[in-house]
């Protein structure tokens, strides 16, 4: 792989990643309303398609959950970074 080619590809990497969360959260839920949906065609009452859905709910709100702690961890390594550290401004002149 040469040096021009990684540069596209971390930025397709990474728009992956921001995609995929949204995408995520949409099959989460569909997964659930799908889960849903067989249970009311297996016990044949309606109100069993709302556990489905607050099953695929509470799976994208998981979703979101660990995108943000992933995010959290990958700034407070940035924070940690002597490079971006605050520096008092020293009075030399």
């Amino acid at each position: 792989m040469s040096k021009e080619e990684e540069p596209k590809l971390k930025k397709i990497v990474d728009a992956a990643d921001g995609l995929s969360l949204g995408i995520s959260m949409v099959v989460a839920v569909l997964i659930g309303v799908a889960i849903g949906l067989g249970l009311e065609k297996l016990t044949g009452e309606a109100w069993t398609l709302w556990i489905g859905v607050f099953i695929g709910v509470g799976a994208s709100i998981s979703n979101v959950y660990k995108a943000y702690l992933k995010q959290k961890a990958s700034l407070e390594e940035l924070a940690n970074d002597p490079r971006y550290s605050y520096k008092e401004p020293t009075n030399d002149a």
